[in-house]
């Protein structure tokens, strides 16, 4: 898959497009729905599928202070979207600038001028331009005088026992954030992973015998609540995209036993004994074994760390270990 930052960056020889527009953060069931909608469209017309996202979130820009929590990284975006065959994603910066064009500036001068759209394929509810002012409708009447085609895709939506809800970015973040797992795959359609590199940090795990990567996320990562979850540490190759998938115990929160007071992710990957420090991972979260707590020593907390594991390869249907 071709990918670029910037429109001055978009290969001259693309030819017109077919574009689907948006944050597509997470790149949940309702994304991979829009995003299937348009590559079969790029594929019946014959040219090219072109993901045009943004970076950082707007909301950062438009509203200083509310970055949401971020469910995929730029490079795990890519690594999905072109599993989904998206032939190009155009990453474009997001600034104030460009948060005040009008709706017909932004169809013209992006879609128009630099994308070459043929085709625009957005979800029902998109908007874009100054204070969100264009809609599908909008879109539609200026791709009637600019010379493209607009398809407004209907929301996806999840059965729950709540009733249904309407998949969405906000939607998973809450899941994550109360450290329901279970519900968050279900809507992402997949584990929710967050991406770091693996950093030294106090060797508590090593000296206990059950060594950790100590994972670094980037600000704003979507991080789940405290707690112990059972899921896997994911290794990746130069490219970005993922190479090993092991099974791991997983710890966030702030190691209490210890008095710490730094928020962490760490993994232990289960019959796993190679160094992956100052390697670029993925940690996904499977299901969540119990809260975060304070032991009363080490006895204790070596004792929960070997259920932790007992459990881990319970959920994730693994033979025990002999």
């Amino acid at each position: 898959m071709l990918r670029w930052r910037g429109l001055e960056a978009t290969p001259g020889d693309l030819g017109r497009t077919v574009v689907t527009v948006g944050m597509y953060d997470g790149v949940h069931l309702g994304h991979q729905k829009l995003i299937g909608a348009a590559v079969a469209r790029a594929r019946a017309m014959r040219r090219p599928c072109l993901l045009l996202t943004f970076d950082p979130h707007p909301a950062e820009v438009v509203r200083p202070g509310s970055h949401p929590a971020i469910l995929t990284s730029l490079d795990r975006k890519a690594e999905l979207v072109a599993g989904l065959g998206v032939d190009a994603m155009c990453v474009l910066p997001f600034t104030a600038e460009f948060s005040r064009l009008a709706p017909e500036t932004f169809t013209h001068t992006v879609l128009v001028e630099r994308l070459h759209a043929a085709q625009v394929v957005v979800g029902e509810n998109f908007t874009y331009g100054h204070k969100a002012a264009g809609d599908v409708a909008s879109l539609g009447e200026e791709g009637r005088r600019f010379g493209f085609a607009v398809d407004g895709v209907p929301l996806a939506q999840d059965s729950s026992d709540d009733g249904e809800v309407t998949i969405s970015s906000t939607y998973i973040r809450a899941c994550v954030a109360a450290g329901d797992m279970v519900s968050a795959a279900r809507a992402l359609g997949r584990p929710h992973r967050v991406d770091g590199v693996v950093v030294r940090g106090h060797r508590r795990g090593r000296e206990l015998g059950y060594p950790t990567a100590n994972v670094e996320t980037p600000p704003f990562t979507a991080i789940p609540a405290d707690g112990v979850y059972a899921g896997h540490l994911v290794t990746r190759h130069d490219d970005g995209t993922s190479a090993q998938r092991l099974p791991a115990a997983i710890s966030v929160g702030t190691n209490p036993t210890f008095q710490g007071t730094r928020r962490t992710v760490e993994a232990f990957a289960l019959d796993y004994s190679g160094d992956l420090y100052g390697e670029h991972v993925g940690v996904e979260f499977t299901a969540r074994l119990r809260p975060m707590a304070a032991f009363d020593g080490v006895e204790a907390l070596l004792a929960a760390m070997a259920q932790d594991v007992t459990e881990t390869r319970r959920a994730l249907g693994l033979p025990e270990a002999r």
